[in-house]
């Protein structure tokens, strides 16, 4: 373990020098926004997206759970892949934002399909899949489904396995309480009521989908962004999909101060720097 560390540091500090010694295109200057747009779906509701035209590789935002396109994070890369003339594409997930259907009803395979229709209809060729919390855990499960079109991977807090994990932490009263129950409500700062409900049904969905258990079969370039201050996710479930990823390229980059949403202007400049490093490593070897 200590040596896999200190090649993660290694790693990290030679990305650090790079961005020191660059000039990444991100200034105050505004282009024009994105407009809403929305997916037509045969039997599933419309999902709601926003694009921008451009090169390749593309840039596609995967939100967190109950978030939506509209954030600060999702702004500011919009604004990052204009300036340097990449497509980018952001949306919201089934019954979250402006698309249709009912939050609730939601579940990671849900969101998970919607991922794989986005990157099989709405893009083309190969993206950098930015993932933020459960946006994360969304982008690993459609690297590992569609690695062709996947280019590189960017984390921001990635939260895989994280619900299940969390509840089979619980003591087995509490446990056997939630399942008689029905439902598991947990406390949150992160919206009006409080509080996020799961539903039992949720969590035995969501097990389906874990990937921490075993190797991850994604070999595209890898960058993990994590807030050593995250109370929501813990920073070491970033280093356990860096263990666990196939890939030889990968970075974990940990910011002492960081939170978890990871909107503070030197969070959103460092994410930025480590996409543009990517689109130069990408574009270089094409």
């Amino acid at each position: 373990m200590a040596s896999t560390l200190a090649r993660h540091f290694s790693r990290i500090f030679q990305l650090t020098l790079n961005v020191q010694r660059k000039s990444v295109t991100f200034s105050g200057v505004r282009h024009k926004s994105s407009t809403v747009q929305y997916a037509t779906r045969p039997d599933l509701p419309k999902l709601a997206y926003r694009k921008v035209k451009g090169k390749s590789p593309g840039v596609v935002f995967l939100p967190g759970f109950a978030s939506n396109m509209g954030g600060k994070k999702a702004d500011a890369l919009e604004e990052f892949c204009q300036s340097l003339g990449h497509s980018y594409l952001r949306f919201d997930y089934t019954g979250c934002g402006s698309s249709e259907g009912e939050m609730v009803d939601g579940t990671v395979g849900t969101w998970k399909k919607d991922v794989l229709y986005v990157l099989d209809e709405l893009v083309e060729g190969p993206q950098i899949l930015v993932g933020s919390s459960m946006g994360g855990w969304l982008m690993c499960l459609a690297a590992i489904a569609r690695p062709e079109r996947t280019a590189a991977m960017v984390g921001i807090s990635t939260a895989a396995d994280h619900f299940v994990t969390v509840f089979n932490t619980l003591p087995i009263e509490a446990r056997k309480e939630i399942e008689e129950k029905g439902q598991w409500v947990v406390p949150t700062k992160h919206n009006e009521e409080g509080s996020i409900t799961f539903t039992t049904e949720f969590l035995k969905e969501a097990e389906q989908h874990c990937i921490l258990q075993s190797p991850i079969p994604v070999t595209c370039p890898v960058r993990l962004i994590h807030g050593m201050k995250d109370q929501d996710v813990p920073w070491h479930i970033s280093m356990q999909v860096a263990e666990r990823v196939l890939s030889n390229d990968v970075d974990v980059i940990l910011r002492k101060h960081g939170q978890h949403r990871m909107v503070e202007k030197e969070d959103i400049k460092l994410i930025v720097y480590t996409i543009d490093d990517l689109i130069d490593k990408l574009t270089t070897l094409v």
